[in-house]
């Protein structure tokens, strides 16, 4: 049942990355995600069915536009095959939950939220407004289908409290964390809160420390300098994916090393 539930999961994340990839090029524009058709943004020339197969069109097309020859950059397929994967993580550790399309929204939001901070340092609220609303139904539904209101609780109570510390962090250090940042992280508590507050604690601790790291990293090899602007929303995005996927065995880890 759960290779089973994985792999649908990971078929629908195909196809969801593909529509994630028109989220990617058109909010940060303020285009509408609905109209037009997709179609090339050099020639306009409007993308057939058979050309908008998630990946094997990208590979049979050699990464051009059929129409006009432009590049077609690597990040389209990347992104289908990143959503599928973590959609398949996501339907083998959820496979006998209710909360898993909660996880799932929460996901594919997180890769389009990172795809567009990498490239345009902003984290849209055309993104982040409706996956918090959806996060929050879907939640409340999980923990009505598992008659478990007290993780629903934790949630919201989880989500308040990381809006409030990260909004204390930009208050003292704006320029360190961006407001994105902020209203990120109430989506962030809420689908590390539904879990446990190790899970909590764990993930946003461990988006800091991703963060640091790479930082640290680019640095020390001249790829950015110490005034320059990191995007860290995708670190905050991954730290909260690693404890959404192995959180429970990491804090049964750590708790046992205290005993």
């Amino acid at each position: 049942m759960t290779a089973l539930v994985a792999a649908i999961s990971g078929v629908y994340g195909l196809i969801i990355g593909s529509f994630l990839n028109v989220v990617i090029w058109r909010v940060p524009r303020k285009e509408s995600i609905v109209k037009p058709p997709s179609h090339c943004p050099a020639c306009d020339a409007k993308i057939a069915n058979r050309d908008n197969v998630p990946v094997i069109s990208w590979l049979l097309l050699r990464g051009r536009c059929r129409s006009c020859g432009t590049a077609i950059s690597a990040r389209y397929p990347f992104v289908e095959l990143l959503t599928a994967v973590l959609f398949a993580a996501v339907g083998a550790r959820f496979a006998h939950s209710w909360a898993l399309p909660a996880y799932l929204v929460l996901t594919g939001a997180l890769v389009a939220l990172s795809a567009i901070d990498l490239e345009h340092y902003i984290l849209p609220n055309r993104i982040l407004y409706p996956a918090d609303g959806a996060m929050m139904v879907l939640l409340a539904a999980a923990s009505a289908g598992e008659h478990d209101w007290g993780a629903f609780v934790r949630a919201a109570i989880a989500g308040a409290i990381a809006f409030a510390v990260f909004f204390v962090i930009h208050i003292v250090s704006p320029k360190g964390m961006g407001f994105g940042d902020v209203r990120l992280s109430f989506l962030l508590g809420l689908g590390l809160g539904w879990l446990g507050w190790g899970e909590v604690a764990g993930g946003l601790f461990a988006g800091f420390l991703y963060g640091a790291v790479v930082g640290v990293a680019l640095i020390a090899v001249r790829v950015r300098g110490r005034k320059q602007q990191i995007p860290f929303g995708p670190f905050l995005a991954a730290g909260t994916t690693t404890f959404v996927l192995f959180g429970e065995p990491i804090v049964d880890w750590y708790r046992h090393l205290g005993r």
